[in-house]
């Protein structure tokens, strides 16, 4: 890391595994999910990533019309990067998660194995639940997020056919040596950005060491692999800590209302851009700055973003 090195910062602007009732900054319809995040990139995110959710219920959901809806307004209001999910939400087939790249996005998340993804717990809280809301939170107890070798393979040739490089996201060490086998077999191809997601009830947690130990790990096992790296923690501790290793260790970070809801412990957010506004204070400590979308293109190996099918 040089002094003044910009840092990729990533704004997920609203997940699909969390439940309205959990906070009201989350934008659940299209306008408010464009509107959050133009005010994202206003504050310094130059990657947006992107779900939908049903309108009337917040629930979220794979609806392509609504991707498209988003994708024009975004591009229209802001230049950063769109970087939609192939991971969707609980209950979503593959081939539904898959159906974004048909807008041959720029970027798109590849998960790198199967687990458990569990928040569950979140259903105990004392909050007005929607009937929904409970059964989705409490179903997460008997939900495995599937992305067999299979499954990864599908979404890895759907990609290289739409030229939308993958951000792979790496729940756990042992889906480091999934990659190595898949490159290994031609199913992925560099570049890639390998994101490190730590603090997912099911995934490796979000303490120093374990990000460390991710990050040195796949230095090891992808040694002839030039690729970016991004870390993303998920609640409070998690989310700022890990923006602050990662900051330290010459990495990228992700932000945003999917991976938590407050600014600070003991206050809610509300909007993506003040966690935006937080992250990008941070970085000025380490002596760094927010990347623009151009040079977050360039760092990121993107094609631009006159080549996306919308």
């Amino acid at each position: 890391m040089k002094t003044s090195d910009p840092v990729v910062i990533t704004c997920a602007l609203t997940g699909g595994m969390t439940v309205p009732t959990q906070s009201k900054a989350i934008p659940l319809t299209v306008s408010d999910i464009v509107r959050q995040g133009v005010e994202a990139v206003a504050a310094g995110a130059s990657v947006l990533h992107v779900h939908v959710r049903d309108e009337a219920t917040g629930r979220p959901v794979a609806d392509q019309e609504l991707f498209h809806k988003v994708f024009i307004a975004l591009s229209a209001e802001t230049d950063a990067v769109l970087q939609p999910t192939t991971g969707g939400g609980r209950g979503m087939t593959v081939a539904e998660r898959g159906s974004v790249l048909q807008f041959s996005p720029e970027m798109a998340t590849l998960n790198a194995g199967s687990m458990n993804f569990g928040i569950y717990p979140v259903a105990a809280r004392d909050l007005p639940f929607e009937e929904w809301e409970r059964e989705y939170l409490e179903g997460t107890k008997d939900y495995i997020f599937k992305n067999t070798f299979s499954d990864i393979t599908y979404l890895a040739e759907l990609m290289k056919r739409n030229g939308t490089i993958p951000e792979i996201e790496i729940y756990d060490v042992g889906q480091i040596f999934n990659i190595r086998r898949l490159i290994d077999e031609g199913a992925i191809v560099p570049p890639f950005n390998l994101q490190f997601v730590l603090g997912v009830l099911g995934g490796n947690q979000a303490e120093p060491d374990q990000l460390i130990h991710m990050l040195r790990t796949s230095e090891r096992t992808l040694r002839d692999i030039d690729f970016s790296w991004s870390a993303a923690g998920v609640g409070y501790r998690g989310e700022f800590g890990v923006a602050a290793m990662a900051l330290a260790l010459g990495g990228n970070i992700r932000v945003g209302l999917e991976d938590n809801l407050r600014v600070r412990k003991d206050k809610e957010a509300f909007s993506n851009a003040e966690l935006v506004t937080k992250a990008a204070a941070m970085a000025d400590y380490f002596d760094r700055r927010p990347a623009t979308p151009a040079e977050a293109r360039v760092l990121l190996h993107l094609k631009g973003a006159d080549k996306i099918d919308i």
